[in-house]
């Protein structure tokens, strides 16, 4: 998605800015708060699922993305971490009032992330844009529950979530670059190897010399031999 930097007013990038720095120096409780350096118009988090509902103990990675003509408009927010949510796209699109009817310039992105993450706590069946969840939700809660649990424990938890990860850059190590029994046992082969041929190569030494001697004895015997006659 293109930066929305250079649409925006000087005065309104200021005010986002401080905003931003406050929440990453003091995030509400429960989220995590990544600033971009090189974007302050697209914001990522991160929420822990609370406690009592099915996405506790997951932690939910998040982007707001705010457009040329905000504050005046409410930001976009996204879900990057896949979740079974009535109010919450396939593509990851939040439905929540907050950014849509019932959105203020002066509410602040503070609110905005405080409202998302008590839709976790009270999801909103009446704007699903996930039909079955929502469905689910009012007709048997016990199998909503049971959905957006697994969903939770196979894509919220464990080391793919919680504080955003980047892939690492350059080449990956071989396999057993880590393992030290491995790096020892590599570095004996190259040792007894190193002495086996220099064992071979004295061998040959020793077997050449011996046939040298051999070859310059029986010359001597055959020149003593001639002087006798």
């Amino acid at each position: 998605m293109n930066s929305n930097v250079e649409n925006l007013p000087p005065q309104v990038l200021r005010l986002v800015y401080k905003e931003v720095s406050a929440l990453a120096a003091d995030p509400p409780e429960g989220i995590k708060v990544y600033p971009s350096e090189e974007d302050i118009t697209e914001l990522h988090t991160a929420i822990e699922g609370p406690e009592g509902t099915p996405y506790a103990g997951g932690v939910f990675r998040m982007r707001l993305v705010l457009g040329k003509d905000f504050p005046a408009a409410p930001p976009r927010g996204y879900f990057l971490t896949k979740i079974f949510h009535p109010n919450v796209g396939h593509k990851g699109e939040i439905c929540v009032n907050v950014l849509k009817r019932d959105w203020k310039a002066e509410l602040g992105l503070r609110h905005v992330l405080l409202t998302i993450k008590c839709l976790l706590i009270h999801p909103n069946p009446e704007s699903a844009l996930n039909e079955e969840a929502g469905r689910l939700l009012l007709e048997d809660y016990k199998e909503y529950a049971s959905r957006a649990h697994l969903l939770t424990e196979i894509h919220a938890m464990g080391g793919t979530s919680g504080a955003l990860q980047e892939p690492a850059d350059g080449p990956q190590p071989k396999k057993h670059a880590g393992d030290p029994n491995k790096r020892v046992a590599g570095a004996g082969l190259v040792t007894n190897g190193v002495a086996a041929n220099n064992l071979s190569n004295s061998s040959s030494s020793g077997t050449s010399s011996s046939n040298t001697n051999i070859v310059a004895k029986k010359k001597t015997d055959k020149k003593r031999a001639l002087r006798r006659l």
